[in-house]
């Protein structure tokens, strides 16, 4: 197995910042990441305004799912076969372009569910190449043993636009709501379409970065010669070689079906049924947990040094938890409490993913990279929002109580369970080792 990432562009390690293409994709994905955040407390709320349905934003969630999905595993290995920095620019040029149609549409007054449904998709299906071109581009930009600060800068830029950008986005639609946009329009138009446009505008940032990165790849793609869907076997039998990567993909299903499902759907829901500040508690919902994320970055290397490596454990461990605090989030009535209670799930996962994913980029070479990074994904992008879809119709004949207290406790009794796994308790930090060909 090799177990260090090959192709980073210069052998003689620098600091981070001084590496050009690492700034620019820094700089373009940070402001990129701010502006997510406004489509991510936009595109719910706009869907419940419109039908006033928790079934239908399952139904957004799984349409843009099922593309990305169906197409991820078809990302990883164009990837592979292209460079991660094309494929990474097309992609969000096409997302870009449904962003923008779908501000417009929203200022215009003229938005229908439809036209939801099929936005929905053209973003699942550019996501599906985006998420595995964006994971496999920093080992190329890198050396190894700069794998984990670099991993840890991105967390930490993302989880900081988490910490601004929700609750922003959530007093930008409030505000908005007193702004109709025309007579029939929803009375958050203004606010809904002022956020979609803010998140139009920080993708021309990340184009234009992207465009003035330079990797060898660009010029010189690796040579080839078998068709996608037999590259795609290929990086499926890579990684079910791998034991105890695949324990982690398996287990990494588990926790998409049982948190991404029941969290994506259910903090709207809980936002817009028991709260009283509407799109602002939505907001501060997602910041508290942002927040935890991004404090929780900084504290993966304490925590790994704590477990003395034993990374499988830590994870396990830190799930444990988090089912416990999805559990509890049955019982949050108030904007705070709640916002306690996923501060603690954001800050487990942000000790947790840092080390996972550096260690995923240390054991894997470049050259199945893509592949691997588009199961991985496949697990969170695919499989959670199908979990939302479900936890949608669920919601039809459950309570939000029933809901968060089975996902969390089964959760948690999933990790306790998976600790007498071999494979996932020999999961372990990695010491890089210069790249070697």
């Amino acid at each position: 197995m090799n177990t260090v990432s090959v192709g980073a562009p210069n052998p003689v390690q620098k600091p981070l910042f001084k590496n050009r293409d690492f700034s620019l994709l820094f700089g373009g994905s940070s402001i990129s990441s701010f502006g997510d955040q406004f489509t991510l407390v936009a595109l719910p709320w706009l869907v419940l305004k419109l039908t006033g349905n928790p079934a239908a934003l399952g139904i957004v969630l799984a349409v843009m799912a099922f593309p990305r999905a169906a197409f991820m595993l078809i990302g990883g290995a164009v990837v592979d076969r292209m460079s991660p920095r094309v494929v990474l620019l097309g992609a969000r040029a096409v997302n870009a372009v449904c962003i923008v149609i779908l501000a417009v549409l929203v200022l215009a007054g003229g938005i229908q569910m439809w036209m939801v449904y099929l936005l929905a998709l053209g973003i699942g299906l550019s996501t599906a190449f985006a998420y595995p071109a964006g994971s496999a581009i920093l080992p190329q930009l890198v050396p190894p043993r700069q794998l984990r600060p670099a991993n840890a800068a991105f967390m930490g830029a993302r989880q900081l636009s988490m910490v601004g950008g929700p609750v922003l986005a959530g007093f930008v639609i409030a505000l908005g709501a007193h702004h109709a946009a025309s007579a029939q329009a929803l009375p958050d138009a203004r606010g809904l379409g002022t956020a979609f446009a803010i998140d139009a505008a920080s993708f021309v940032c990340s184009l234009v970065s992207l465009a003035l990165i330079r990797i060898h790849g660009d010029s010189h793609p690796p040579e080839k010669g078998t068709g996608v869907f037999a590259s795609i076997a290929s990086g499926i039998r890579h990684v079910w070689a791998d034991a105890p990567l695949r324990a982690f993909v398996i287990y990494a299903s588990f926790v998409a079906v049982f948190v991404g499902g029941p969290i994506q759907v259910g903090m709207p829901v809980l936002a817009d049924t028991r709260m009283n500040l509407g799109a602002a508690s939505l907001g501060i919902l997602m910041t508290a947990q942002g927040v935890g994320m991004f404090i929780g970055s900084f504290l993966s290397g304490f925590a790994q040094r704590v477990v003395r490596g034993h990374l499988g454990v830590m994870v396990l461990c830190c799930d444990g938890l988090t089912g416990l605090a999805l559990a509890a989030l049955s019982l949050a009535h108030t904007t705070y409490f709640g916002a306690a209670l996923l501060f603690c799930t954001g800050l487990l996962g942000g000790v947790e993913m840092i080390a996972i994913f550096t260690w995923i980029q240390q054991r894997v070479s470049q050259a199945v990279m893509g592949r691997t990074m588009s199961i991985l994904m496949f697990t969170f992008m695919g499989l959670g929002p199908l979990s939302a879809a479900a936890a949608g119709a669920f919601l039809k004949v459950i309570s939000l109580t029933t809901l968060f207290g089975a996902a969390g406790l089964t959760l948690t009794v999933i990790a306790l369970l998976c600790l007498a796994s071999p494979q996932m308790r020999g999961i372990r930090a990695m010491k890089p080792e210069p790249a070697s060909s």
